[in-house]
């Protein structure tokens, strides 16, 4: 993370008592940090996905500040609810995309020299959404790491840096929460 915190919490705190002018100014504030983070969530996804990681930080901003009723107190809380706000957006295409209307219900598939049956990104979106779910209402901490190290793209550093945790604590989370993961997504 670039931007040292007090100046973003001092932003956030302007916006939420009504000053329009930081309003403003948080987005060029955060935005390379945002679009970084999009951009790296969007990598991950599989080829062919219409949304780009502009569009995402736009909409995510746009969902986080366009109503109008910001309660926000940190930088920390910010990313938070970033992450949160890409996963939603990324979860209701997913719902869009494996709908009837969208060819949600057929599989694509690729003609090379051997035929390649790829399952649709959007069901594994779902799939996740589903299981993320499940995790937080178990253990609430270890839902937030998932959304800020997949759906915000964040590394492990930044990601222990934004939950006030240890690196080695969050990398001990981690692997239990890929081994969770796992067995819960097998399961479907």
């Amino acid at each position: 993370m670039t931007k040292k915190p007090g100046v973003v919490t001092e932003v956030l705190h302007a916006a939420q008592a009504g000053d329009q002018e930081a309003v403003g100014r948080l987005l060029p504030l955060l935005y390379s940090e945002l679009h970084r983070l999009a951009q790296a969530r969007m990598a991950k996804l599989a080829p062919g996905q219409t949304l780009q990681p502009t569009a995402l930080v736009h909409e995510a901003y746009l969902r986080l500040i366009g109503k109008g009723d910001l309660h926000l107190d940190s930088r920390r809380h910010f990313f938070f609810a970033a992450a949160r706000a890409m996963r939603d957006i990324l979860v209701e295409r997913a719902r869009a995309k494996a709908g009837p209307k969208r060819g949600g219900d057929r599989h694509r598939l690729e003609l090379s020299d051997a035929i390649a049956i790829d399952e649709p990104p959007a069901q594994e979106i779902l799939a996740l959404h589903e299981a993320l779910d499940e995790l937080e209402r178990q253990d609430p901490l270890k839902s937030q790491i998932v959304q800020l190290r997949y759906f915000a793209g964040m590394d492990a550093a930044e990601a222990a840096q934004v939950l006030g945790i240890s690196e080695r604590t969050l990398h001990r989370h981690w692997r239990f929460i890929k081994a969770w993961m796992k067995n819960r997504l097998e399961k479907e």
